[in-house]
């Protein structure tokens, strides 16, 4: 019977295309290695078939446990061309960090780095190392492709996020989802045919994977970062000819470190940054180092995918601002009472569009929690919507500090502390206090001595009385999970 509406969408799809469309064109680079379109695509017809023969089944989990290497994005399509769930693990897991996901996501199987192999010695799972063996695994599959029909609703994949505060939710994207995301990133940030990126953030990561993979989805080229290095990456950039380059702040912050004057890419035109906000002084540096270069400063989450995008016309004029409601994205600012909020006051973002998650899995409590009866999901953050339209982030909800009974939040401040000479990163939370019930404390990474009587008084020029911290505390790098947001719940606990 024919299905009302053609093809479903699929994220195997576009690799199937190109690899009757451009079959010799360059899909993947890792290091002295590449695969052309056709190889990618008899390859990870191969990835299919061998999963299939270890008697897995429609909707089946697969855990993928690696770094960005040549075989992600193989593995990723044949596991789609099964009918298969993909569910990537962070490589730098503990084993019982490894063992929690694999249980909870169901995996009946795992493909694993074979360095990585240690993880998974105690889980009893099929698996496949990815090194030694995974060559003579692939070659005594089938080369054809099998061709099972995938419902474009159903999930492709289940994204485990950083459990910053419990035990890691299991976030179910659909292909659906992530193919819009995969063209709707070739028209926003120019990945598509002739096209090259390189894939910088980690694969295992929501953005890491969509804006990586968006690469050969649609025939473009992309080259694998094992690992960041400011000189490795800007030499990749020259030696492979990328255009456009998916970072995250603490990126940027890292090559300012290496190098303030980055040395002059003659194909570079696109920059987009995500994860967390990208601070205005550091923005600034952006533009002087990379000088002709469009710069992007998207927002989003990996339950909701990409929500909105400052553009470059307006980066400058509105930094500090992460722009409208990205393609085919609805978003709502409420108040406490879940009415809507009006132009320049707080309110908590919601958004609802065809990139949103299916749900959380196995927890039917969290994700109604987060939703409304329309379809809405919340982001978890206080947002200020100007004249123009235009979003800023004020704050995650969690996040806010009241002190005295009054709001304060953290970004206003980390801001203004930034534009201090002496001061290189920053983070500001709320700790408890008998007499304020929470008192503003701000953790700084310095390029020297921080005096905290200079930089109370550097701040009480400029910030509100009830807004200065009460506390500053050097560190000597600020905790981050994978995606580069900073993880204030572990400085909340720092004694």
């Amino acid at each position: 019977m024919l299905r009302a509406g053609g093809a479903d969408l699929t994220i195997a799809g576009g690799i199937r295309e190109f690899g009757r469309a451009t079959p010799d064109v360059i899909a993947v680079r890792d290091g002295d290695r590449t695969l052309t379109y056709a190889a990618l695509d008899e390859r990870s017809n191969r990835v299919a078939c061998g999963l299939l023969q270890q008697g897995l089944r429609y909707g089946d989990r697969v855990a993928l446990l690696c770094g960005n290497r040549l075989e992600y994005p193989e593995i990723a399509a044949g596991i789609a061309k099964a009918g298969l769930v993909l569910v990537p693990v962070n490589p730098r897991l503990t084993a019982p960090e490894v063992a929690f996901i694999l249980e909870h996501s169901g995996a009946r199987a795992v493909l694993v780095d074979e360095a990585l192999a240690g993880a998974v010695d105690d889980v009893p799972l099929n698996r496949v190392l990815i090194g030694s063996s995974y060559e003579a695994w692939l070659g005594a599959a089938s080369s054809v492709d099998p061709w099972i029909a995938v419902d474009e609703r159903d999930p492709f994949c289940i994204a485990y996020t950083a459990g910053t505060t419990g035990d890691p939710k299991g976030v179910l994207i659909s292909h659906r989802s992530r193919c819009l995301t995969f063209y709707a990133t070739a028209l926003e940030w120019g990945l598509g045919p002739g096209r090259r990126t390189i894939a910088v953030a980690p694969m295992y990561h929501g953005a890491g994977f969509a804006f990586a993979y968006a690469s050969v989805y649609c025939g473009g080229t992309v080259s694998m970062l094992r690992s960041f290095d400011p000189h490795r990456l800007l030499d990749m950039i020259d030696r492979d000819g990328a255009q456009s380059v998916f970072l995250v702040p603490t990126h940027a912050q890292l090559i300012r470190a290496a190098m303030p004057e980055p040395p002059r890419s003659t194909t570079l035109d696109t920059l987009y940054f995500n994860a967390a906000a990208l601070p205005k002084v550091l923005k600034e540096w952006v533009f002087e180092a990379f000088p002709g270069v469009g710069v992007h400063e998207l927002y989003g989450s990996t339950e909701a995918g990409v929500v909105t995008n400052l553009r470059p016309p307006d980066a400058r004029r509105k930094a500090g601002s992460v722009g409208h409601p990205w393609f085919a994205t609805q978003v709502r600012v409420v108040g406490p009472d879940g009415e809507p909020v009006g132009t320049g006051v707080p309110g908590e973002l919601f958004s609802r569009s065809p990139y949103l998650m299916n749900g959380y899995h196995r927890n039917p409590a969290a994700t109604a929690a987060c939703t409304t009866a329309d379809g809405f999901l919340t982001s978890g953050d206080i947002v200020i919507r100007d004249e123009e339209g235009f979003l800023s982030i004020v704050d995650r909800v969690k996040d806010v500090i009241i002190t005295g009974g009054v709001n304060v939040y953290p970004r206003d401040v980390e801001e203004v502390l930034l534009t201090h000479p002496s001061v290189t990163e920053c983070a500001v939370v709320g700790e408890p206090d008998d007499r304020w019930g929470e008192r503003v404390v701000a953790y700084l990474v310095g390029q020297g001595p921080l005096e905290p009587d200079v930089l109370e008084a550097f701040l009480r020029e400029r910030l509100a009385g009830f807004k200065v911290p009460k506390q500053y505390r050097a560190v000597p790098a600020l905790p981050r999970n994978a995606a580069g947001k900073i993880l204030k719940r572990e400085l909340r606990s720092t004694p």
